[in-house]
């Protein structure tokens, strides 16, 4: 990864902003600016210096991992130590993002430096590192193809073993543990499995249930891979379907394609999801779908940009978003299809290739 390219795309945005110092301490963005992952950091940017502070937890691990920024352990509190190391080093204000910093951590800012530095810490009017890391770089891109297709093996693998029955925890402990024995570093979040009416639940979490005789299984499932996530979603069917039951999965794989058909540069965000709610709709099912068509992946399982109706922003190569419309009948069944897609110059590139042709198990 390359730090220092990094640290220098955010002085030009600094510079462009009339900030003279930054006070960043979102663990995510700290790792993609210096490459430490500990559990505490605080990184203070200037116009001319990076400092990296940390406590004695990390002293080998923080000189290991980080690069482009000088590594501060601090004696006692890590935050205080950037605190007061701003407060010396000649600037007049320090910014902060407030997306990521409560109220009492700023508080704690303000305390470390005393009454005599009023005003000294000044929120962003809009992030910094959001706009950043919107677009991943060649390292970055890498990284995330490998961990979508990791997902697509594990799910591959996973198939044959989902019959009427089983747990729906052993379902999803039987995908995470070889999601480890893999070299996964963990999940992307707490793994999906609902079967059933329990299908119909956009954010199911496994239960002890067993998987139904008849009826729709939705998993929904990420890896990280050296800091970088993955999601997709795919939804099956065990039994007989009805002719209700499969209309409405043909429906939602349409939407589904027809969004991944309209990834391009330039399309905007708010184009995307209408193209997935567009065909819902001319299925009556529109009512149905109860949330945005996707988001923006990276080091954070959600982040910019949102895939959503009323949504501005451009796709732009080098984004990485999902496209997962669904169709939910509460007490009935639900359906998601989800996928990995990064923006090309020549439109979408999907990274989870699992098949999507309508399994019946």
């Amino acid at each position: 990864m390359n730090h220092l390219r990094r640290l220098r795309a955010l002085r030009r945005q600094m510079k462009q902003r009339g900030i003279e110092s930054l006070l960043l301490s979102h663990l995510p963005d700290v790792r993609y600016l210096c490459g430490f992952t500990g559990s505490n950091a605080f990184l203070a940017v200037t116009t001319k210096r990076a400092v990296m502070f940390t406590d004695g937890r990390y002293i080998v691990q923080a000189k290991a991992e980080t690069s482009a920024a000088r590594v501060v352990i601090a004696p006692k509190s890590a935050r205080d130590e950037a605190c007061r190391w701003l407060a010396a080093s000649g600037v007049k204000h320090c910014a902060f993002d407030p997306e990521s910093t409560t109220i009492a951590g700023l508080a704690h800012y303000r305390d470390a430096l005393g009454p005599g530095h009023r005003g000294f810490f000044q929120p962003l009017a809009e992030p910094l590192l959001t706009g950043l890391r919107l677009v991943k770089d060649e390292d970055e891109l890498l990284l995330m193809k490998r961990a979508a297709l990791l997902g697509v093996e594990l799910w591959n693998e996973l198939l044959p073993q989902l019959k009427p029955g089983v747990p729906e925890t052993t379902v999803a402990a039987l995908l995470e543990h070889s999601a480890r024995v893999r070299g996964a570093e963990g999940m992307s979040f707490e793994t999906i499995v609902a079967g059933g009416a329990r299908s119909a639940l956009p954010h199911g979490r496994a239960t002890t249930r067993g998987l139904p005789r008849k009826g729709f299984l939705t998993l929904d499932f990420g890896v990280i891979l050296k800091g970088y996530c993955s999601d997709m979603t795919r939804t099956v069917f065990l039994g007989q379907p009805t002719r209700r039951e499969r209309f409405t999965y043909d429906a939602v794989r349409e939407a589904q394609m027809a969004a991944v058909a309209a990834v391009k540069p330039g399309v905007s965000c708010g184009d995307i999801d209408d193209a997935a709610r567009s065909v819902l709709r001319k299925a009556g099912l529109a009512d149905y779908f109860s949330h945005s068509t996707g988001h923006g992946v990276g080091l954070e399982i959600h982040e910019a940009p949102r895939i959503a109706a009323d949504q501005s922003q451009p796709l732009l190569p080098g984004m990485v978003v999902t496209i997962e419309p669904g169709v939910y009948l509460a007490g009935q069944f639900g359906v998601r299809i989800e996928d990995m897609v990064a923006v090309t110059q020549q439109g979408g590139q999907v990274l989870t290739p699992a098949s999507t042709a309508w399994t019946q198990l």
